[in-house]
Parts: structure tokens; sequence; C-alpha cells
């Protein structure tokens, strides 16, 4: 990572006002698409139509901020994906790719993310096309939207400094119970970092863990200043998934070095790390899908490049996903993204019955205040940071 910055300079977290404002923008931002990518999401429309939109105002959006510091690298952090019905993630076609399109009464989840000089903000969205408040979703569809829900309302509530990820594990097992679902097995929440969105710690929280993680996930405490992504999927099916026979279009640059020996090779990986750092990107990014396509093999083959394969339900039953950013501070936590959910599209026969459970999404979701000093200490701070921010803009 030395290419981004100094890898020996201590890294800053959000107790720092730049980096504090940074994250909230690139949360700002991913809710301001993923509302647009939402009204996008109709019947008729085509999935490659939508990814393109998503990703295209990904960059329109990121290019208004911080206009100043032409060195500072801002964009995409996740590809527009869409995942529709038994599809979990990754899905993000090509113009070569058959068309896919959206029917009414397809669960659909939309995936994306922003960057700000590194510092991320990712979000996932589920909805029912066509569903209304007059007409809402019902039966199995409903369940898992609404389990997927209530497991991430319930796990912001947890993510606090002195909590478990073991909390939030067993949570989600009492909630996708209370709907007759599952949760998907072996899908991880990171905590994340500077250019880093997931698994460059050891802090993770697993949502159904297997065999091999039973053994190899250690419980852990969430302390002030963590950064998490938490990324809930759950099926109407066993929770189980396995991986398609879709091509894998969206790809992150590793760790690993090794030299090139064909020129498209040493050209596609030149400006994969100008381009996207160290963010997933997706082969669509590029003029030349053929040409890209080229230089792309022997970066996979010498792993130069991490792929993120298409996932299915192994049931093919229909899964529903929601994934927000949260910034652990002193008093609770900040969600800079998300909370789009409006549960009257949505009505299952079944309900959550456990009184812990039923108590906990009960509490606010918003971080206690503090007294009067801390109050004015915290707008003082903000001020300053949003001027930085200005001044750069």
């Amino acid at each position: 990572m030395a290419d981004l910055y100094d890898s020996d300079e201590e890294e800053l977290t959000i107790e720092n006002d730049a980096v504090l404002t940074k994250y909230k923008t690139a949360g700002e931002i991913s809710n301001l698409v993923m509302k647009a990518v939402i009204n996008e999401v109709i019947p008729g429309a085509s999935v490659i139509d939508i990814c393109s939109f998503g990703d295209k105002m990904i960059l329109d959006e990121t290019a208004k901020h911080y206009k100043k510091d032409k060195q500072l690298k801002k964009g995409i952090a996740f590809p527009t994906c869409i995942c529709v019905n038994e599809v979990v993630c990754h899905f993000s076609p090509l113009r070569s790719d058959p068309v896919v399109t959206i029917k009414e009464g397809d669960l659909v989840k939309i995936e994306l993310g922003v960057h700000i000089d590194g510092y991320a903000g990712v979000v996932a969205h589920s909805i029912v096309v066509g569903s209304t408040a007059e007409n809402p979703a019902t039966g199995g569809l409903a369940d898992a939207v609404l389990a997927a829900h209530n497991c991430a309302e319930a796990a912001l509530r947890l993510i606090k400094a002195g909590n478990t990820n073991q909390q939030i594990t067993e949570t989600i097992q009492k909630i996708t119970d209370a709907y007759n679902c599952s949760p998907l097995e072996g899908m991880l929440s990171y905590e994340i970092k500077r250019y880093q969105t997931e698994g460059a710690t050891d802090k993770q929280i697993v949502l159904n863990p297997n065999e091999a993680q039973k053994k190899e996930i250690k419980s852990m405490e969430f302390a002030v200043h963590e950064v998490y992504a938490m990324d809930v999927f759950v099926t109407t099916g066993s929770g189980k998934m396995k991986e398609s026979n879709v091509s894998t279009t969206v790809h992150k640059r590793s760790d690993e070095t090794y030299l090139l020996k064909m020129k498209a090779s040493r050209a596609f990986f030149s400006d994969v790390c100008n381009r996207f750092t160290l963010m997933p990107f997706t082969l669509r990014a590029f003029e030349d899908e053929k040409k890209a396509k080229m230089g792309l093999k022997e970066c996979v083959t010498h792993e130069l490049l991490h792929p993120y394969p298409v996932q299915h339900d192994s049931d093919g039953k229909p899964v529903a996903q929601f994934k927000y950013t949260v910034l652990v501070v002193p008093n609770g936590n900040i969600r800079i993204n998300g909370g789009l959910f409006d549960p009257s599209l949505f009505k299952s026969e079944h309900q959550i019955e456990d009184k812990e459970v039923v108590a906990l999404l009960a509490q606010s979701a918003n971080r206690k205040a503090g007294g009067k000093k801390k109050k004015k200490k915290a707008k003082s701070a903000a001020e300053e940071a949003k001027s930085e921010a200005a001044a750069d803009n």
C-alpha cells in the first residue's frame, strides 16, 4: 500500500475530524446513489443499465468533493451489483453478457460502495419490485426481507464498545428462527480501515458459522474508533450457497507481487492500480472489454487480483440483504448509510417473540448525547471538519 500512503505512518482513526468527515461524506453519497438506484429498479429495466447508472452516479457525485486536492483518490469502493431472487452477491454484468431484466415480484438486492481518500461507505438494500403499502409483499419474500432488516437493526444496537461479535451471531439466529428463515452460512462482516473494505483484521462477525469458522473465528470485543461494514444475508432456504457458473466480473487487487509476462497484462494491471487502488472494480469500467479480459487472465492466474465470484442460494430460494457502515464512538455508534427501509411494503405472518430481542429492537438506534461540554466540543469539532471540507471543495 506504499503507493497510496506512507505505510510507516500511523493510521488515523475516526477520532481525527478529517477522517470522520471523509467517512461521513462517503456515507452520504452512497445513500444518495442508493436512493436513485432504487428508483431505477422497475419491471423491464435491465440489470446492466442499472449497474452502469449506479457506477456513473458514484463517480459524478464524488467528483464534486475535495476538488482542490488533486492527489486525493475518490470514487467507487464497490461497483454497483444487482442480485435478483436466489442470486446472493457480486452480479454486475458486462455489455457482452446475456441481458437480465427486472420483473414484477422480484426480490432485488442492490449493493454499492463509495470512498473518499480510501475511507469507504459500503451499503446494500433489498426491495420487492412492485410492492406497495396497499399491496405489500407477503410469504417467503416478506419473511426473508423482514428477518434480514431486523437482524441488521439488532446488530446496529449491539455494535458498541465492550459488546462482542458472539452477541450479534446469537441474536441473528434468534431473529431468523422467528421468521422461519436462515442466515447464509459463512458470510462475514468486517472491521474496515483505509483502503481495506474487508478481511484486513481478525475482527469479524459471522452470521451463521460453518464448521471451520466455529474453530477459527474468535470472540472479540468492539472498541471505540473502529469502523465496521455490517452485512446481513437471509434466505428462506437452508442457508447454504454455491458458486454460480456466471462469469466473474468483479475483482480486487491483492498484496501479491509477480512480474507479468504479457504486455496486455502489464498495461491492464497498471490501469487497475492507477484507477482503482485497492478497491474492488468491475471489468465493465474498461472501454475495451476484450482487451481487459486478456490482461485479466494472467493477473488472476498469479493471484495479483482477487475474484469475487457470483454466488447463488443452494436451494434456489430468495435471499435478502442489508448492509451499512457503522462507526464506533465513545457514546455508542454512528451509522453513516443505510436506514432506507420501509416496513409498510412487507407483511409477514411471523413475528419476533423473544423478549430480549424485542427489547433490543425497541431501543433507539441513535447514540446517547453527552453533557453540555461534550456537546459543545463535538459541535466545534464538527464545524472545524466542515470548514476543512468546504476549503477542499
